[in-house]
């Protein structure tokens, strides 16, 4: 199989995806010199004439960030606008990282540095690369604990509208709890 037929129309490829087709970093290099690829970031490429699928378009530098970031998750204003919980326009990726992660920037990225970065982590697949997200319930207790108030009770609101499927409200309350965000006094109103 060729790096052509397998690699261009996925949305992007690493190195080492590259390296197991039989292309060195040298011939990458070369590629991108006679614009046949395109560097995306340190690593990260995709063929020049790559066409997305619209429904993919707006995902593509989200999912690219989340992939090559190790250890990264979709988080906040990312993942509120994934499950369609804001109305807010994302200007740039949010990525949680480890509180002990080393400094990493990423371009159009914001790292958010958490103590807990294993609770409520969903694998998804977006614009054809399977990345960390976090659910919506815990995108909602981080908007309490992390955005501005308008902000969280809306995606609360819209959460509770089934907006991304049946509220897990039993969920909710758990890691309300688990991370101290207290959203008791803004759920009771809001259920009866």
């Amino acid at each position: 199989m060729s790096l052509e037929s397998d690699l261009r129309n996925k949305s992007s490829f690493t190195t080492k995806e590259a390296n197991s087709y039989g292309v060195s970093p040298r011939m990458l290099s070369y590629y991108e010199k006679t614009g046949k690829i395109e560097r995306l970031s340190r690593g990260v490429y995709r063929f020049s004439q790559y066409i997305a699928k619209d429904e993919n378009l707006p995902w593509e530098d989200l999912s690219v960030a989340a992939h090559r970031i190790p250890g990264a998750v979709i988080c906040l204003i990312s993942a509120l606008n994934f499950y369609g919980l804001t109305d807010e326009r994302m200007k740039e990726n949010w990525i949680a990282v480890p509180h002990s992660y080393p400094h990493v920037h990423f371009p159009m990225t914001r790292i958010v540095r958490m103590r807990n970065t294993s609770l409520g982590i969903q694998k998804r697949k977006i614009s054809e690369i399977e990345v960390k997200i976090f659910d919506p319930e815990r995108t909602i207790i981080d908007s309490f604990r992390l955005l501005d108030f308008e902000t969280a009770i809306k995606a609360l609101k819209l959460y509770l509208q089934g907006k991304c499927g049946r509220p897990n409200i039993k969920k909710l309350n758990f890691y309300s709890k688990k991370l101290r965000a207290g959203i008791d006094k803004y759920l009771a109103p809001l259920l009866v």
